[in-house]
């Protein structure tokens, strides 16, 4: 499986502000030596010295993973801004621009930071291609056409009710737990802590597995081994899930459905995951606040004798397994 991440903020997108832009050149300025400008050779190797926080950004779009299976089936997990950005990539890709193509949106809930991408995904109004959403809510389409309708939104109708929009289908998911397959993937799903409720999804082929697990609050339940629990958490080579707070900040937000760096990292050792994406993250967190804190949750882990990766999940990054 490729993974792709085109959307990684929880809430609402956070694009870099002026003022973030102008904090990041400023660091770059008090750290730069005569000596790091000698040559091209120099040069480089300055800024790959930089760190992560300044030469470079974890990115401001909402929730949007795709997923690659073996069979070349395009899975996409939630369909924030960050559709936006898969969308027009995809178009350039070669031979992607006119080619018939099949796109799975598996969506986890309808709060508008996980749906808010699909107005702007252009592939809907190619009459060649074929959409299918996936959804826990017999009520999907109704919802995602509400968005779409005025005033929100200028179309008339929903993309596959104009005969040259896409073929648009609905899977409704059983609620609660249960399993279907795209492709050479098998895919497991199950409803997690979430106002308003919130489905993960467990992504598996050549004895490899990924889940995605957004827009939960992890709490003492999470870290009983139940056989529910077990079938579906238990040893994932990746695991992208849910660290929108900081540790002060989830104690503050209690009952909002979302979890912290912290409660990740011990959730991610309890059930053995192999890698953890860290995923979701708040808003109004700057870079260096995202990464300041991935390291006091990795440092936590370390001294309680611990050794798995745990990863900033950041836009345009590519991962396989």
């Amino acid at each position: 499986m490729r993974i792709h991440f085109w959307g990684v903020r929880g809430s609402i997108p956070a694009p870099l502000s002026p003022n973030q832009i102008k904090d990041k050149i400023s660091a770059v300025v008090q750290r730069i030596s005569p000596a790091d400008l000698r040559s091209a050779d120099t040069r480089e190797m300055f800024l790959a010295s930089l760190p992560d926080w300044i030469f470079g950004t974890t990115g401001g779009n909402t929730s949007c993973v795709e997923v690659e299976n073996a069979s070349g089936d395009c899975i996409i997990l939630d369909a924030g801004s960050g559709l936006r950005a898969f969308s027009m990539n995809a178009l350039k890709r070669p031979g992607m621009a006119d080619r018939p193509k099949t796109y799975h949106i598996l969506l986890s809930h309808f709060h508008w930071d996980h749906i808010q991408g699909i107005p702007f995904f252009s592939q809907l109004y190619k009459k060649e291609n074929r959409v299918v959403f996936y959804s826990t809510s017999e009520k999907c389409r109704e919802i995602l056409e509400n968005q779409m309708r005025p005033p929100c939104f200028p179309p008339d109708a929903f993309p596959g009710d104009n005969p040259n929009g896409a073929s648009v289908e609905f899977v409704t998911l059983p609620p609660g737990n249960g399993a279907f397959s795209i492709g050479s993937s098998e895919i497991t799903y199950r409803g997690v802590r979430h106002p308003g409720g919130c489905t993960a999804y467990r992504i598996t082929e050549g004895g490899k597995s990924l889940i995605y697990c957004t827009d939960i609050e992890i709490d003492e339940d999470s870290f009983v081994k139940t056989e529910e629990n077990t079938s579906f958490f238990d040893s994932p080579d990746m695991l992208i899930l849910d660290s929108q707070y900081d540790t002060g900040e989830f104690m503050r937000k209690k009952g909002w459905g979302h979890s912290s760096f912290s409660n990740a990292v011990n959730f991610a050792v309890f059930w053995n995951a192999g890698k953890l994406f860290l995923f979701h993250y708040e808003p109004s967190y700057s870079d260096k606040k995202i990464h300041d804190a991935r390291q006091d949750s990795e440092y936590r882990m370390e001294k309680g004798s611990g050794n798995m990766p745990v990863i900033l999940a950041k836009e345009d990054m590519d991962c396989f397994l």
